[in-house]
């Protein structure tokens, strides 16, 4: 399958945005946390769960979405939501907790919510499935063809919502996509140790619908085999499950002291890391010169730095404001 080349510089770009985004927040989350570890601590207080080395699932199967699909994200959501249009100014004084952020600081970044392109996520595991079940449900009922992709880890693949999920899909032929992240650890339990299956589009058979694997964290690979499970599911096909091994290079969440792992695992799926092979490719192939690669990735980073800048300089929410927007009027 020859990808378009606009479709190619879009995935490379999102990819560069999202690596750089995690690695400033990597940065700003560890500020006030240091010599002692205190997950209050900081302008960015709570857990964080940073999705560097994921990228490809994230652009693969977005660069097929429209806004008008669904994307549901789990607790570890930022690539998702740069891949999905999220605003990112709005993103990250969310993260931040300031007032103008998504939620007006209140959800923080577990909790991102950009209705204008239809995405949500939670620190639930696999909780967002059964919200995509609910969107293709009443894209179904209108009469549009909009899908949706539900994001989770492999370890959520174990879940009754995943499985509950996937038999009402396939009931009603609704057009979900379940896009499983297999980056080796539930936390920190390996899949040989949690899943009964070697891979979790193994699992699509029972349910009577398509399943596909995309190994080795390949961002062409994972672009090609969503492109064939959208346009199956908008066709109204059916739901599908995609598997892609993926890369965590972090811990599970930022403070993780990692002692699961084995030792130069990270630095080894480093080695070959999805961006630069991406961008090997495009040079190799005349489809872009390094100048002006060059200069996309600084445009990219420009727009990343302007939206920390937002968010530090971002009012905090007023404590009188702690119960608005809780209840219902």
């Amino acid at each position: 399958m020859e990808i378009p080349k606009e479709k190619l510089i879009w995935m490379y770009e999102t990819m560069v945005k999202s690596r750089y985004f995690e690695e400033q927040m990597e940065q700003a989350y560890m500020e006030g946390k240091a010599p002692a570890f205190n997950i209050g601590a900081g302008p960015v207080p709570g857990e964080m769960h940073l999705s560097n080395g994921q990228e490809p699932a994230a652009v693969g199967i977005c660069a097929h979405l429209t806004d008008d699909d669904t994307v549901t994200s789990p607790h570890r959501p930022h690539h998702h939501a740069i891949a999905k249009g999220v605003d990112l100014k709005k993103m990250t004084a969310e993260i931040f907790g300031k007032v103008t952020g998504l939620g007006k600081g209140k959800g923080g970044h577990m909790h991102l919510f950009d209705p204008s392109v239809k995405f949500s996520c939670g620190g639930i595991v696999g909780a967002g499935i059964p919200h995509a079940v609910g969107a293709v449900l009443t894209a179904k009922k209108r009469g549009t063809d909009d899908v949706a992709v539900a994001f989770i880890g492999e370890g959520a693949a174990n879940s009754g919502a995943f499985h509950e999920s996937l038999n009402l899909a396939a009931l009603w032929n609704l057009p979900l996509i379940v896009v499983v992240e297999d980056n080796k650890y539930g936390i920190s339990v390996t899949k040989e140790s949690s899943t009964a299956v070697e891979s979790n589009d193994l699992r699509a058979p029972a349910y009577g619908i398509a399943g596909e694997k995309v190994k080795d964290n390949d961002p062409m690979a994972m672009y090609e085999a969503s492109k064939r499970a959208v346009e199956r599911t908008r066709a109204g096909e059916g739901p599908a499950i995609i598997e892609i091994e993926t890369y965590r290079y972090l811990g599970h969440f930022q403070g993780d002291p990692e002692l699961y792992r084995p030792e130069g695992e990270a630095d080894s799926l480093r080695e070959k890391d999805p961006i630069i092979r991406l961008k090997n490719y495009m040079l190799e192939q005349n489809l872009y010169t390094e100048e002006e690669l060059t200069e996309r990735e600084e445009t990219v980073k420009n727009e990343v730095d302007q939206a920390f800048e937002f968010a530090r300089n971002s009012a905090d929410p007023a404590p009188e404001d702690a119960l608005q927007d809780v209840f219902a009027e």
